[in-house]
């Protein structure tokens, strides 16, 4: 009884301490991706990496569970942190409205397959007979040519 009056002292409510951890989650995250982004020429990014961080945040690091918490009680606006955070990555790292649209895309993908993958990944992937890690390979292929088609339209390679 402690425990809850003092959640119920910080936070006010479950959601409230729901969308709390949303928002430390998310920051995290994004800061870490951006750290990663930022560290290398847009040319030259990981994007393995990038995908592996927002897979092990949905998976191992409890958001996508949280994420479907939230949904299924009918808590959406918690995921209003975690969706402000990535809004916030994205500005921050692309340096145009074309670039930000990709990124929003990519994003959306990503966010996706990574929630999908932390719900179901290892019993789909098991029942099809497909290495575990499929899922992340794939959104890694997606998110590269996407990147490599995009550079071509705009007429080579992103600036250095």
């Amino acid at each position: 009884d402690r425990t809850h009056a003092n959640l119920l002292h910080h936070f006010g409510s479950a959601a409230g301490l729901q969308k709390a951890l949303a928002a430390y989650l998310a920051e995290t995250v994004c800061d870490t991706i951006a750290a990663k982004m930022t560290s290398s020429p847009p040319g030259e990014r990981n994007v393995r990496e990038i995908v592996d961080l927002a897979f092990d945040a949905f998976d191992s690091g409890g958001a996508g569970a949280l994420a479907t918490w939230m949904a299924a009680t009918g808590n959406e606006d918690a995921l209003d942190p975690i969706l402000d955070a990535i809004h916030r990555l994205i500005d921050g790292t692309a340096p145009d409205a074309h670039e930000k649209r990709l990124m929003h895309e990519d994003t959306l993908a990503l966010v996706l397959m990574a929630m999908g993958d932390a719900q179901l990944g290892g019993p789909m992937a098991e029942a099809l007979g497909l290495p575990r890690d499929t899922a992340r390979t794939l959104a890694t292929e997606l998110i590269t040519g996407r990147i490599a088609a995009f550079w071509t339209e705009q007429g080579g390679k992103p600036p250095q």
